[in-house]
């Protein structure tokens, strides 16, 4: 099968706290496990994964469950929704991948390589991270962003 799939898990916020990229021929539930195997070690405050019914299976309760503080939450469609309905939750990470799909290497699949997507991947991150962090700086700190204002001069005025 050509193709990638991308697995991302983000904070509330939208940031990529893990990406990890793989063949399309792997199921989602089969990635899951890529995803959280390593996430224990750098993210021992997390507690909660909300995830969408594509994880919904064995091997994600079975890689959720080596890690004992973990606990998954699947947000599903409810029976009686017709058409597209904005899910809880899970608009978040879709945010993400529009955000990935700003950057140019990204709107399509250029790479022949998974390790090259997975670099442009990580780019983008930092790209994501760096903007909101000073973005959040310079709100912290007061300033403002000073626009060109236009002025008239004497002459103008009396006019």
């Amino acid at each position: 099968m050509k193709g990638r799939k991308i697995h991302a898990l983000v904070d509330t916020e939208g940031l990529p706290m893990r990406v990890v990229i793989h063949s399309a021929g792997m199921q989602d539930r089969d990635g899951a496990a890529l995803v959280l195997n390593k996430i224990r070690n750098r993210f021992p405050w997390l507690q909660l994964v909300w995830a969408d019914a594509g994880y919904h299976a064995h091997q994600v309760d079975t890689a959720v469950a080596k890690i004992p503080v973990l606990r998954l939450e699947i947000v599903k469609r409810s029976d009686d929704m017709k058409g597209f309905v904005v899910l809880p939750r899970r608009w978040v990470v879709e945010r993400t991948f529009s955000w990935f799909g700003r950057n140019r290497r990204l709107a399509k699949d250029f790479e022949n390589l998974a390790e090259s997507l997975l670099a442009f991947v990580t780019l983008a991150c930092i790209q994501i991270a760096i903007r909101r962090l000073a973005r959040q700086l310079s709100f912290e700190s007061g300033s403002q962003r000073n626009w060109p204002v236009a002025r008239r001069s004497r002459g103008d005025q009396q006019r």
